[in-house]
Parts: C-alpha cells; structure tokens; sequence
C-alpha cells in the first residue's frame, strides 16, 4: 500500500532529474508538446477506466454525476483563487496578493495544483482497492502507475523553466520533487477520510474522476495544441491514452 502512493511520486522526482542531465534551460518545444501530449492521454483514459467507469458500473448514477461535477467545479474555484504561473505564461492567474510572488513560486503553485487531484485519486482508487469494492488491486496499481508515467514529463517541465530563472540544477530539482511531495501527502489524507469515503465511493471515484480531468482540459490540452506542431501532441494523446487503456485492461 506505500509502495503504491510512492510510485507517483517517484516518477515526478525522475522527471525533475532530468535537469542534471539537459544542458539547455529548458526542453525542445515539439518534445514539449509530445510529452504533455502523452501525459494527457494517459490521465484522460486513467480518469475514464480506472475511476469513472467503476463508479458508474454500481448504477448510481445521481453521485457519479454529482462527483464529476464537484471535482470540476473544486478545482475550478482553486484554479480561480490561487494566485499560479503556468509555464510559457506572460500574466500569472488566481487573485493578486499584495506582496508580489517571484516567477519561481507561482509556477510551483501552479504544478502543486495540477498534482493534488492527482495524489487524492491515487488514495481514493487505493482505498477501494483495500476494502474490495469497486476497484480490484490491478487497476488501482494500473491507475497509479499511469499517473507516475504522466508525471515524468511534467517533473521535466517543471525543473527546466525553474532553472532558466536563474535556481540552481539542484535548487530546480528540490522545486520539482516538492511539488510532487504533495501527491503522497493527498493519498494519506483519503486514507485518514476512508470510514467518510467508503459510503460515498462511487461520488469519491467520479470526484477525482473530475477534478484530474480538469487539469488536462483546462491547461495540458491547451498548451500541447498551442502554436505549430499541434499534430505531434494529437500523436502523442493517442500513444498516451493506449498505452494505459492497455495497462488497465492487462492489469485489471
């Protein structure tokens, strides 16, 4: 059960490695756009066979739709307050503070924010998995291997730009490994909420059905398609989303 909420963290602190051994300041924009790309495959479809679909298959369909929405909407307010840059952006989002935050922290807040929905639909698929409803112990190793794939590239997108401003490799690589630190942190807190989520589990699978979803709509999508080379990230989704449908098929 550890070793499971490690695995995501583990492929965001390899991600982040990589900027001991890039020597540019940041990755080449059509590898850029494969790997978001991939990563985006590979949540849509962890989001869809590994979360969505088990929820839905208990017929409860008022609280899978009820959860979706509320991980939407949940991360939409977050998105709204938190004051966050995201890579190649110009103007930071979220609501302005009175002290202004350096480049640095707010793409660090901007990842964090992306990785929370992330951890708690790895402690929310564990815990099912756990007690035997819902989700057997191959899909929510499947699911959380997925999600180490897909976080990779973004440990990579992450440490890059932070060491163009200026940090060192290694200051750029803690950045990248804390922001994954928190993924861990949100599984432990589903298991610290478990006797409150198993009553609700199809609502808990659906929720952070939406709210990972989220994140590739709102920002993973859009900054692969941006610009030329859109045909490389389309590419890139499909390999993704293969890949982990056949994980969970061969897993589950």
């Amino acid at each position: 059960m550890i070793i499971e909420i490690l695995i995501p963290f583990l492929g965001t602190t390899l991600g982040a490695a990589t900027v001991f051994f890039f020597k540019g300041n940041e990755l080449n924009r059509r590898l850029e756009k494969a790997l978001l790309g991939f990563a985006s495959g590979v949540m849509v479809a962890a989001s869809f066979f590994s979360l969505l679909m088990p929820a839905l298959d208990t017929g409860d369909i008022v609280s899978t739709v009820a959860g979706f929405l509320s991980g939407m909407f949940l991360l939409l307010i977050f998105d709204s307050i938190l004051p966050h840059l995201h890579v190649h952006a110009d103007k930071p989002e979220g609501l302005k503070t009175k002290k202004r935050l350096s480049k640095t922290l707010m793409m660090f807040i901007a990842v964090m924010l992306h990785n929370i929905p992330e951890g708690a639909a790895a402690g929310v698929a564990i815990v099912s998995s756990a007690s035997g409803d819902l989700i057997s112990d191959a899909t929510s190793l499947a699911l959380v291997i997925g999600i180490a794939i897909q976080n990779f590239p973004e440990g990579a997108i992450v440490s890059l730009p932070i060491k163009a401003e200026g940090k060192s490799r290694l200051a750029a690589f803690g950045y990248g490994v804390l922001t994954g630190a928190v993924e861990p942190l949100a599984a432990m807190m589903m298991f610290l909420f478990s006797g409150i989520i198993m009553p609700i589990m199809p609502f808990a699978l659906a929720f952070a059905s939406g709210a990972m979803l989220y994140v590739v709509i709102e920002e993973l999508i859009p900054e692969a398609s941006s610009g030329t080379h859109s045909n490389i990230a389309t590419i890139a989704f499909a390999l993704g989303f293969a890949l982990m449908m056949v994980l969970d098929v061969v897993l589950g």
